[in-house]
């Protein structure tokens, strides 16, 4: 069964296993091809609540609003305004986070953690990148070129492993 890694640990994990991953080729890997979006343990909300579109035009973590929400994948999606929410409808793909919004740092690893820091962030060739802290996500930001195609490999298995609910 695997684990949820977390803390220093889940730091020094995902740092040890980028040191040793050999550059992954994946071709035409979509890291949202399925429904798995991290609501959090007790939020029920995409990204606690956060505005998605809010990281791409405004370059910052920004609450949302219920007032004004959009349901996606059977998840509700909180926005700071009309506007985002509406860019959000229109192109859901294009601003949602990837890996369903869980640490990217963790699926590179081929496991999940439900904790992200909203704040902890990066946008990498246009894409919306969730990690566990704000120094996990220099890390993986400093190392995307061999974390982001590690990822995108291993996040069909991490889907079917949530599905199965092998994560403690």
């Amino acid at each position: 069964m695997a684990v949820i890694r977390t803390g220093a640990r889940g730091i020094r994990c995902f740092m040890a296993g980028v040191a040793v991953t050999l550059a992954v080729t994946v071709s035409g890997s979509n890291a949202f091809a399925d429904d798995s979006v991290n609501t959090g343990y007790f939020g029920g909300v995409a990204i606690m609540g956060y505005d998605t579109v809010a990281y791409f035009t405004d370059g910052k973590a920004t609450k949302g609003s219920e007032k004004f929400s959009y349901e996606w994948l059977g998840t509700p999606w909180y926005f700071a305004n009309a506007e985002h929410r509406d860019m959000f409808i229109s192109e859901p793909i294009k601003y949602a986070p990837q890996y369903g919004g869980y640490c990217a740092g963790e699926v590179a690893l081929g496991s999940v953690t439900v904790n992200t820091d909203p704040e902890a962030f990066k946008i990498i060739d246009g894409k919306l990148y969730l990690i566990y802290d704000k120094g996990s996500a220099e890390s993986f930001a400093a190392n995307a070129e061999v974390a982001v195609p590690k990822a995108d490999a291993n996040w069909p298995k991490v889907v079917a492993n949530l599905r199965l609910d092998n994560y403690e």
